[in-house]
């Protein structure tokens, strides 16, 4: 068996890979190098997951405008129903009517 080292990926007593150690770098003191370095990792990991993140947020748009057309459509198909105001017009019309009988009866 290998002698476990900085080269070995894994931790033989833990059986788990290596973690990077996080640093603050407003506390410790980096040299310009250092972050740069950061900055182009950093970089690269945010280009790596820019695709499935931005099928994500097109999938999330997708789902959230699909609802609002939906809710939409009902809205205009149960408005579409109502009858109410016509009733209450027939009804409205029906007393002039009846005002207007008794305007102008005996």
């Amino acid at each position: 068996m290998a002698a476990s080292g900085a080269g070995d990926p894994l931790n033989t007593k833990s059986g788990q890979a290596p973690v990077a150690q996080r640093i603050d770098p407003t506390r410790e003191k980096l040299t310009p190098a250092q972050l740069q370095f950061m900055r182009q990792v950093e970089l690269a990991q945010w280009q790596k997951r820019l695709p499935q993140r931005r099928t994500r947020n097109i999938l999330t748009g997708l789902g959230i405008g699909a609802v609002v057309l939906a809710i939409y459509g009902y809205t205009f198909y149960s408005v579409s129903q109502e009858r109410f105001l016509d009733e209450l017009e027939d009804e409205a019309k029906a007393a002039r009517a009846r005002a207007l009988a008794r305007a102008s009866g005996p």
